[in-house]
């Protein structure tokens, strides 16, 4: 704006529909809150922050825009599929080769973004599970916690779907 002031409309602190919802904005926030708490108590959190970080976001999206596409199942469960296996296919790369992880963790960003794109499976937090998987180590545990993780937010959101609004 010329003025460098924001009008009346711009000046809002909360979404409108805030005082309306509150009840729901509170229980889909807590929904968020403890599903990645549970993620947090099985997972190291400083060695596996790209994956935590990566469900962090899905847990944003599954809670806050539950009725859109990008938290349906082709792209929650379809997108981090994507994400498992190339991050787990870069991280072999670099066992094998023994190089550094650092260019294959981002081979595997750009191939999940590819395959992603591709398959119209676009789910952006899959991306951050390629890179984790690629530069910290494809472990049994931390591939099934991902993938159950995954498919429990997408499952929960989908149970409280009929009581679940857009909060965006």
């Amino acid at each position: 704006m010329a003025t460098g002031r924001m009008k009346g409309a711009d000046m809002k602190l909360a979404d409108r529909a805030f005082r309306k919802h509150i009840f729901k904005y509170v229980i889909q926030c807590v929904l968020a809150t403890m599903a990645i708490y549970v993620v947090l108590l099985i997972l190291d959190a400083r060695s596996n922050a790209a994956i935590i970080g990566a469900l962090g976001a899905s847990s944003f999206i599954a809670f806050t825009m539950p009725r859109k596409h990008v938290s349906q199942a082709r792209f929650m469960v379809g997108g981090y599929a994507v994400g498992i296996t190339a991050g787990t296919l870069c991280h072999f790369l670099t066992v094998w080769t023994q190089w550094s992880p650092v260019p294959f963790a981002a081979v595997a960003v750009g191939v999940a973004i590819f395959v992603m794109v591709v398959t119209d499976t676009e789910h952006p937090p899959a991306a951050g599970v390629a890179l984790g998987l690629a530069l910290n180590g494809c472990t049994y545990t931390r591939v099934t916690v991902v993938a159950v993780g995954i498919l429990a937010l997408y499952l929960i959101k989908r149970l409280l779907r009929p009581v679940l609004i857009d909060l965006l």
